[in-house]
């Protein structure tokens, strides 16, 4: 029993010790760039050519390819973009393509998490499907290689680049009419909720009660319902003003009764009670 145990522990020590590390024959890659107001973020393993031919060899024509290699290539957009003119909406795609040998069809494929090429494809899951010219260059490029370049305020170019194959795919994304709608929001002042995020974080860590007071009393003259006049009622209560806390406790309750919000017609019935004594 002794010889036997005495075995495993060295079968179990020559184990760990036979865990070699060796460069990955195609090293992961991650690549984020900022773009437009998001980001965009691409993830995926770099073949190189050792000597091989690639497109209409290693690489068939007319065939779907993982665009890359092991795990299927992931895309991220933060913001929904358009790809050669065709909406995208924002989220993480698996990133497939047909080479041909003049053009290509790029996939956005919405079940990213795939160990290659899906077992089953689903057409249905094609969230995007768009074709562009391959172009030949003139020198060659020995690992697969994504990137994005011909960066602008609100486009860019994907570009994948492979021996000496470049396909371009053109990004495009809606930055002017965000930025003029935040640019009339800050210029336009205060809205009745920023009145009520300052005016609730004064009162719940005990700093100027007037100030508070003065936030939330705009925030309920702009858009008044029942858990702002909740916590204009507590800030009244808390400088002693009673009476009036009362009177937008009260508002707040009614209000609170149509909403079907059973809590704080409880809470304000509560507190009127306390503050009628």
């Amino acid at each position: 029993m002794k010889n036997f145990l005495f075995l495993i522990f060295c079968f179990q020590l020559v184990f760990l010790h036979a865990q070699i590390t060796t460069p990955a024959p195609s090293p992961f890659c991650k690549l984020e760039q900022k773009l437009g107001l998001g980001t965009v973020t691409v993830e995926y393993s770099r073949p190189s050519m050792k000597s091989r031919v690639v497109f209409g060899d290693l690489v068939p024509y007319d065939k779907m390819w993982r665009t890359g290699a092991n795990a299927s290539t992931k895309i991220t957009f933060t913001e929904d973009v358009m790809v050669e003119g065709k909406t995208l909406a924002k989220g993480t795609y698996a990133l497939y393509s047909i080479p041909g040998k003049e053009t290509w069809d790029i996939i956005f494929y919405s079940d990213a998490i795939q160990s290659g090429l899906p077992k089953n494809y689903d057409i249905t899951k094609e969230a995007l499907k768009v074709r562009v010219s391959a172009e030949q260059t003139l020198s060659s490029v020995e690992s697969f290689t994504i990137d994005i370049n011909d960066i602008k305020a609100d486009a860019a170019t994907l570009n994948l680049i492979w021996e000496n194959v470049l396909v371009s795919v053109k990004l495009k994304f809606d930055v002017e009419s965000k930025v003029l709608k935040n640019i009339d929001k800050v210029l336009a002042g205060p809205s009745a909720d920023d009145y009520y995020i300052a005016a609730r974080y004064y009162f719940d860590n005990g700093k100027d009660n007037s100030s508070a007071l003065m936030w939330i009393q705009k925030s309920n003259t702009a858009d008044p319902q029942f858990w702002k006049l909740r916590l204009e009622s507590l800030i009244l209560a808390k400088a002693g003003r009673k009476q009036e806390a009362i009177e937008v406790a009260t508002r707040s309750k009614t209000m609170a009764i149509a909403a079907g919000n059973d809590d704080y017609v409880k809470m304000n019935e509560d507190s009127i009670k306390e503050w009628s004594k």
